[in-house]
């Protein structure tokens, strides 16, 4: 199972949470599991059955509001039952005061309590997008990952058959750079692909005979992006007489990511190839595939319907015969 310790959290600057520890700092150390957040509606009038341990609480005005109106006992009660559950931490939104009980119970209990100025839908808006962040499968993949016509391509291969110099001739001919040789993948649900570089080579490439290249610094803006949704995967093949290729492309091929299925070609390379323009027309045709246009099976329908006309006429004429 996929999880993150909480301090991770509160250590994080790029989502800007804005989070300030106010007790259970003995209990940093708890994971979050589960990418989404838990407001407590139920909870705090008893019911802690739907409380769920690997969710990240959050308190709002309406959750501290209804505190603030129990008798300090029930207040205390309840507070007490739901810090008793082994949960992840809680979050006070809106720069509001936590109630007593509830810091006393937290530090008691080691969990982690902290308090925001963010609203409550902007801070659960920006941690949700962390958590999936943090919270999903992913992997790496040796390959190069360019938007060819706002499809996304990637391309595996083995080393040196030449990824890297069929992604320049793209990026020249106003393709966008992903990433190069390291392919960060994250699944993010139900059953989509996002790929990104790594921070450390983003934007550059490695072009055998020339070196290390910057595509941003060389190209400018416009021909990088920093992630891309995996719609196909293209792998370059060296060219061997003995296989048989794929000719029609009536059956669509699958390249398995995480679980996940993405159409898959393969492309044999050899001298003479423009591998460049197959993969430009890969992209316009998943395009067309998108838009429900298959045109290898249109083709093979129309050449049944031939055939079976051909057959049809062909026992017309033995019939008048006979």
């Amino acid at each position: 199972m996929l999880a993150i310790p909480i301090i991770q959290l509160a250590k994080n600057q790029e989502h800007q949470l804005h989070l300030r520890l106010i007790a259970g700092e003995r209990g940093l150390s708890k994971k979050i599991t589960i990418p989404r957040i838990q407001k407590p509606g139920l909870a705090l009038t008893g019911d802690t059955s739907g409380i769920h341990t690997g969710r990240l609480q959050v308190l709002g005005q309406s959750e501290i509001g209804y505190l603030s109106r129990l008798s300090a006992t029930d207040r205390r009660t309840i507070i007490t039952a739901i810090c008793q559950i082994d949960i992840a931490g809680f979050v006070v939104t809106s720069n509001l005061e936590p109630p007593v009980p509830l810091e006393q119970e937290c530090e008691k209990n080691n969990i982690p309590l902290f308090c925001t100025h963010l609203l409550t839908s902007t801070f659960i808006n920006r941690v949700s997008r962390f958590l999936e962040d943090h919270l999903t499968a992913s992997t790496c993949i040796h390959g190069v990952l360019l938007d060819v016509f706002g499809v996304g391509i990637l391309i595996i291969g083995k080393s040196g058959i030449g990824k890297s110099e069929c992604a320049l001739d793209l990026i020249l001919r106003g393709h966008r750079l992903v990433a190069d040789d390291i392919v960060n993948i994250k699944k993010r649900p139900p059953a989509q692909l996002y790929g990104t570089g790594s921070e450390i080579i983003k934007y550059h490439m490695e072009i055998r005979g020339l070196g290390i290249i910057n595509i941003k610094d060389l190209f400018g803006i416009a021909a990088i992006r920093d992630r891309k949704l995996i719609e196909v995967v293209v792998e370059l093949m060296e060219w061997d007489p003995r296989i048989e290729y794929d000719r029609l492309g009536v059956d669509d091929q699958k390249y398995t990511v995480l679980d996940v299925h993405v159409p898959y070609i393969q492309i044999p390379v050899r001298p003479g190839r423009n591998i460049t323009t197959i993969i430009e027309v890969a992209a316009r045709n998943q395009l067309l595939k998108l838009g429900g246009h298959y045109s290898a099976r249109e083709f093979q329908e129309r050449l049944n319907q031939e055939i079976v006309a051909q057959h049809d006429a062909q026992q017309s004429v033995w019939e008048m015969l006979e």
